[in-house]
């Protein structure tokens, strides 16, 4: 019994002296790791040297680590501290572990749970790499040997651990601190900006373009629809600059460039364009600067090409054309991205034939045209004598300068012949009005050098105005539908003609409004209708200022003049005679409906066509031979009636006849002091209302875009007077207790709205009628 107390006694003491030799060593393992030795640098070092895993043992499950370990990543110091501590780690780095000291635990499984793949690290990965994939760190065998980077699907695996042997000369990766070693999330990525389409070379000036146009105090447009529609464009190119390319022009802006400096070619001013030196723009604000008033200077270029300096508002009260305002953004587009840009800008101006025939004379007259200068000789003075009866024949003058002279007026018929006859007379006489000289119809020293003179300053102005006219009128003048047709009349030539495909179809002559108060009004309206044996409706301004005042000098002239006066509901006026053979407005009126309230009508006074200045009417265009022109209108509209002179005549009587059209034709009535004839010559016509020295002088002396602006003017209102104002004596058709409630008069003055058909005048009664003033 004793022996086996003192042999268990024995035994004691041999584990005793086993475990304090345990804890000694244990404890200087522990001091080792303390030691200053182990610096960060030496400790990445040791961290990527690979070791030598413990043998016949299985890998560690989740039951080993705590429960959120598969949750989060490790954090880098955290780890590093633990394996600096913990005896385990300590003893993998100088010696391989024990079997006991690894045992593994009874429920642990055989093959490694996916938990334990995602939270084991190795030791060169928590020292120099974020822990994001720590599916590396899975045990693929027991040998001494670098782990290799598994497979994964999920994620990219960090780099393998250096070998060893690499470790003497390649640096040692410097732990991060451990603030900053294990981010908690990926930093948030800035967005990813469109690859501009912008040249590098440009982009500082699209920048400064950019910035610019956003500005609210940008100046280069004065108008904010132009401003717009630069910034919608410049935005759509990423800013780029249009006009320059790496600070050099572009072919767009040269031809840009010329068209703005050639102004002058079409009556324009270069001086309302003006054109920014890019030689001098060296920087990206002022290449952006040059940029934005180069597009300014173009956008004002095609809408004065296209709508005129000038709003015809500006010159006068009876003047009514559609507007055709340009759009910014097209003119953009449509210049920028033209082959030539200069004919792009160029297009804006009228397309119309007698428009650019007038551009060329206007070179000629400067110097600047290629046909020969024709110069008429001096010698004795020419007159023609017209035939005095049956006993004195007309004179006709022999001279060998008479050919030239009938070319240089344009006067084609008899071309070769000598003789100064009636139509070189005539010629000559117009020359003078046109220059002013005393229009006397003889070649006299001072017409031969007014017409050799090589200044022709006056001329110049007068086709430049006309040029600035032609911007008024509407850019389609005619009805498509039926060939193109219009009418188109011209007050100081006192002719109208019929167009139809670009060819004049028939001419006539007319007689148009006296200067002043009853000047003809310019307008642009469509002609729907014609009237046979028309109503005349006496309008406001003849009722109010003669006809009233006459009635206080004869209560009985409206009577005798066979007019019928009646009066309103709200006691105005109303005045009108009816459809005859002495009728005001003769057989046929033709209606184009206007705020002014004139028309075309025929006329009984057929003596003033004969006349060279035709200025007689009050407003009204009368019209020489208005069957003619009727059977012309109606073959346009309906070509499968047949319509003749003689049709029409046909349906003379005292009953209104309205012939409708299927296709309105549109009438254009214009103001054309300048004009080239059909024979090519420049022509030169009286200014009989005297429009071109005011256009003149609005151009000349005022601002450009100020004359754009529209001016309201007053149109004329007419009273009604009180019935006092009626003399005694004077036949009212409305005084016998009813009143007239028909049409009103706008719809009385154009007729064909079914009022009463008139009663016919009683026989013999047109022979006593006075000839009546119309409009």
């Amino acid at each position: 019994m004793r022996d086996r107390s003192n042999n268990r006694r024995g035994y004691d003491r041999v584990l005793m002296a086993v475990a304090a030799t345990f804890l000694t060593v244990s404890a200087t393992s522990a001091l080792a790791q303390d030691t200053p030795r182990a610096s960060a640098a030496e400790l990445a070092i040791d961290a990527a040297i690979p070791r030598p895993e413990p043998a016949n043992v299985p890998p560690p499950t989740a039951s080993d680590f705590k429960p959120d370990a598969t949750g989060a990543l490790p954090d880098t110091a955290k780890v590093s501290d633990a394996k600096a501590t913990d005896p385990k780690t300590s003893d993998s780095k100088t010696s391989d572990s024990k079997p006991s000291d690894s045992k593994p635990s009874d429920n642990q499984p055989t093959e490694p749970s996916t938990a334990a793949k995602a939270v084991e690290p190795k030791p060169g990965d928590v020292a120099t790499t974020p822990a994001t994939d720590t599916k590396s760190t899975e045990t693929k065998s027991t040998e001494t040997k670098p782990l290799e980077a598994p497979k994964t699907d999920t994620a990219v695996a960090p780099p393998a651990a250096a070998p060893a042997a690499e470790t003497a000369t390649a640096p040692a990766a410097t732990p991060a601190p451990a603030t900053a070693a294990a981010p908690a999330a990926e930093p948030a990525k800035e967005p990813v900006k469109a690859a501009s389409n912008v040249p590098a070379d440009d982009q500082p000036v699209a920048d400064k373009l950019r910035e610019m146009l956003a500005s609210k105090t940008l100046r280069a447009f004065d108008r904010k629809v132009e401003h717009a529609a630069a910034e919608k464009f410049y935005s759509a190119r990423d800013y780029a600059p249009v006009f320059t390319k790496s600070g050099k022009l572009t072919d767009t802006a040269k031809g840009v460039i010329a068209r703005l400096k050639d102004a002058a070619s079409d009556g324009l001013n270069p001086a309302d364009y003006p054109v920014p030196d890019f030689t001098a723009a060296t920087s990206p604000d002022a290449l952006a600067d040059a940029e934005l008033k180069l597009a300014a200077s173009m956008l004002d270029y095609a809408r004065q090409a296209q709508s005129g300096r000038m709003h015809w508002s500006q010159l006068s009260a009876d003047i009514q054309y559609p507007e055709h305002p340009i759009d910014a953004s097209e003119v953009l587009a449509n210049v920028t991205s033209a082959k030539d840009a200069s004919a792009a800008l160029d297009s804006y101006n009228p397309p119309q034939k007698l428009y650019k025939e007038l551009k060329k004379k206007l070179a000629e007259l400067r110097g600047q045209g290629d046909g020969p200068v024709i110069t008429i000789a001096d010698g004795p003075a020419l007159r023609y004598m017209p035939a005095r009866g049956k006993k004195q024949a007309a004179v006709e003058m022999d001279d060998p300068r008479v050919p030239d002279l009938r070319t240089k007026l344009g006067i084609t018929e008899n071309a070769d012949s000598t003789k100064y006859d009636a139509a070189v007379a005539r010629a000559v006489e117009k020359f003078q009005d046109s220059v002013e000289l005393k229009p006397t119809g003889i070649l006299d020293d001072r017409t031969v050098r007014a017409l050799n003179s090589p200044k022709r300053d006056k001329q110049i102005d007068t086709v430049i105005v006309n040029m600035e006219r032609w911007r008024w009128l509407p850019r389609q003048l005619g009805a498509a539908s039926v060939g193109n047709a219009y009418v188109i009349l011209n007050i100081p030539d006192y002719t109208l003609k019929v167009m139809q495909n670009g060819a004049q179809v028939w001419t006539t002559r007319v007689v148009t409004g006296k200067p002043g108060q009853h000047a003809t009004p310019l307008l642009t309206e469509t002609m729907k209708y014609i009237t046979v044996n028309p109503t005349w409706n006496v309008p406001p301004s003849i009722i109010y200022n003669e006809y009233l005042p006459a009635l206080q000098q004869d209560p009985t002239v409206l009577q005798r003049m066979g007019l019928k006066l009646e009066r309103d509901r709200d006691g105005s006026i109303h005045i009108s005679q009816p459809p005859g053979e002495a009728n005001a407005l003769g057989r046929i009126r033709f209606n184009f409906p206007n705020k002014f309230l004139v028309y075309q009508h025929d006329t009984p006074d057929k003596y003033l066509f004969a006349k060279e200045e035709r200025a007689y009417s009050h407003g009204c265009m009368r019209v020489q031979n208005p069957d003619q022109y009727a059977s012309v209108l109606l073959n346009i509209t309906e070509p499968n009636e047949h319509y003749t002179p003689e049709r029409i005549r046909s349906m003379y009587g005292s009953n209104e006849v309205d012939l409708k059209f299927p296709t309105p034709i549109p009438v254009n009535i214009t103001y054309q002091t300048a004009f080239v004839d059909d024979a090519g010559k420049l022509q030169f016509r009286k200014d009989v209302y005297g429009r071109d020295a005011t256009m003149l002088s609005l151009l000349k002396n005022s601002r450009g875009k100020d004359l754009e602006a529209v001016v309201a003017h007053a149109q004329p209102s007419y009273s009604r007077p009180p019935s006092s104002s009626l003399p005694a004596g004077v036949n009212v058709a409305g005084d016998n207790g009813s009143w007239n409630s028909g049409p009103n008069f706008f719809e009385r003055l154009f007729g064909g709205f079914g009022q009463p058909e008139p009663q016919p005048a009683r026989r013999g009664q047109a022979q006593q009628q006075r000839r009546v003033y119309t409009r």
